[in-house]
């Protein structure tokens, strides 16, 4: 391992750290005190190391194991959400894509792995304090995987930012909305979409939804698909077998998805 590596360490119970391969000693929580530099410098990713009484796999660190150890100051978009979100979006390498709510960068992360070097993100967040916190775990990823977009964080109110979003070229291929209130924020960034480019918005309540589907009729979008996903993990049985969980996911948030059509009547 060279200095500015990034690397994933999982224990044998499940637990994944990431870590910055620098020359300073750090108090990890669950590992301890540790300096990554000599711990790591004769190390190779898919060896085992021993740190005390403890073993730890060293592996390169995706996007998995990146959300694991990122830092959270803000509630991040889940993975079942997230995954959907990009899919249904239509987003892969190259794609240009504007996020509004960047938070802790749980959803932006997400983006940048499927974009990669050939695309563009722009991170729109008016809190300072969570603006933060999601461009250390942005600039953690790009540490660590090969192919990043280019990145821009612009700390301002999603429903007033066209004079920062002017200095990049229109004709994106997709909205991302997670703030309070997307009602406000559609109609300015539906503008930035080109023909056939999809928005989606994250609505943790049904009014979100309702006045959020509103404004994207306003906008001259056309909602292709709006509900909710379950996530329920199976287990095994302590006398054999295979069953459900005891602590299935419900509800987190309801999703909306529109797109740019061109009048057809």
């Amino acid at each position: 391992m060279e200095t500015g590596d990034v690397v994933a360490l999982r224990g044998a119970d499940g637990r994944t750290w990431v870590l910055t391969v620098e020359d300073r000693e750090l108090k990890v929580r669950g590992i301890g005190r540790i300096n990554p530099q000599r711990l790591l410098a004769e190390v190779d990713i898919g060896q085992v190391i021993q740190v005390g009484q403890k073993r730890f796999a060293v592996l390169e660190p995706g996007l998995a194991e990146i959300r694991t150890g990122m830092s959270r100051r803000a509630q991040i978009i889940t993975p079942k959400d997230a995954g959907f979100i990009v899919n249904a979006l239509s987003i892969g390498p190259g794609s240009r894509v504007i996020e509004a709510g960047l938070g802790s960068a749980g959803m932006a992360l997400h983006l940048a792995r499927a974009i990669g070097s050939g695309g563009q993100l722009i991170s729109i967040e008016n809190r300072p304090e969570h603006a933060k916190v999601g461009q250390e775990n942005l600039e953690r990823a790009k540490a660590a995987w090969d192919s990043f977009p280019d990145l821009h964080i612009i700390e301002a109110d999603a429903n007033n930012c066209n004079a920062e979003l002017d200095q990049f070229d229109s004709d994106f291929d997709a909205v991302v909305i997670d703030v309070p209130e997307p009602w406000h924020t559609i109609p300015n960034l539906a503008t930035r979409l080109r023909t056939g480019g999809r928005l989606a918005c994250y609505c943790p309540v049904s009014t979100q939804l309702e006045q959020a589907w509103a404004a994207c009729d306003e906008s001259g979008l056309t909602v292709e698909w709006a509900g909710e996903l379950i996530d329920r993990a199976w287990t095994r049985a302590s006398k054999g077998g295979i069953r459900p969980g005891n602590n299935p996911m419900g509800h987190t948030a309801f999703l909306l998805f529109a797109v740019n059509l061109p009048a057809l009547d």
